[in-house]
């Protein structure tokens, strides 16, 4: 049971595409696109537990991945969700509402064959165009909008992490010191290889590893981290008003693709890591 690459459903500020208009990764190589659709072909979904972990099982068959390879997750937890995800598929299998079964192909197959390294070192790069790091100038309204909402998570960033961060309104962005990229480097290393691939799908989601972090250490929501990273968007609409369907429909699915995504990471984080976490500061 494992899907082709092909297009996928259109989603909110999607990943640049390669020629054949499937979505690319951070090292230009082509990621996972499950189809739209597919008719339901089970009755039952249920999970078992197997000597490499949680399997998902389709009426008796037994979930499978993009390169055949078995659909075995590290968590009970993450499994029922992930059995919840298709258990709730109706007459037809609409892959793309499916984050945590795609965060889950992507994990065991690794399609861009990234090491723990790369992943951190991909992860840490987005600090150098951050979205809350960008100011505007102009116009004024805007430019105190961003001040007001985005320096206390800032803030909040610079004390839990004992860093510099600072922000710009230079189109070069603000200069981060390398002490800092080492310290988040540092404290993405204490996350396992599932969890990293959480992190990077909501980084990509936002375009701001510091709200990523902001939420994935529940210091804020996942409304309140969308809303900050659609600011200027949500400034436009507050001013000129809402295409009707369009700003709500990307409103929605950045929220659930966000959400999918901190769930994940946290189900693949053992507890105690997370506790560990959460304590500091």
């Amino acid at each position: 049971l494992w899907w082709a690459h092909s297009p996928p459903a259109r989603f909110p500020r999607p990943p640049p595409a390669d020629a054949r208009g499937g979505p690319v990764g951070s090292c230009g190589r082509r990621a996972y696109a499950p189809p739209a659709e597919r008719k339901r072909f089970y009755q039952n979904v249920s999970i078992s537990q197997g000597e490499g972990g949680f399997e998902i099982n389709l009426d008796h068959r037994k979930l499978k991945t993009p390169q055949a390879k078995l659909f075995t997750v590290p968590s009970e937890a993450l499994a029922i969700a992930v059995a919840t995800e298709w258990d709730s598929q109706k007459d037809t299998i609409k892959f793309y509402t499916m984050h945590l079964t795609t965060l889950c192909n992507t994990a065991l197959d690794n399609p861009t064959q990234r090491n723990k390294t790369q992943l951190i070192r991909a992860a840490v790069k987005f600090l150098e165009t951050d979205t809350v790091c960008y100011r505007v100038e102009e116009p004024p309204a805007l430019a105190e909008l961003q001040k007001n909402e985005w320096d206390p998570v800032v803030a909040w960033a610079e004390k839990r992490y004992n860093v510099t961060i600072g922000s710009s309104t230079s189109i070069l962005g603000p200069n981060i010191p390398a002490s800092t990229k080492e310290t988040f480097v540092s404290h993405l290393a204490s996350y396992n290889m599932w969890a990293l691939q959480g992190i990077e799908f909501v980084i990509t989601q936002l375009k701001s590893l510091i709200l990523s972090m902001s939420l994935i250490d529940r210091h804020i929501t996942v409304e309140k981290a969308v809303l900050l990273s659609r600011l200027e968007e949500e400034y436009q609409i507050r001013r000129w008003g809402n295409v009707e369907w369009a700003h709500d429909y990307d409103l929605c699915e950045l929220r659930a693709r966000t959400a999918a995504g901190t769930l994940f990471v946290h189900l693949c984080s053992e507890s105690s890591t997370v506790k560990h976490k959460l304590l500091q500061d």
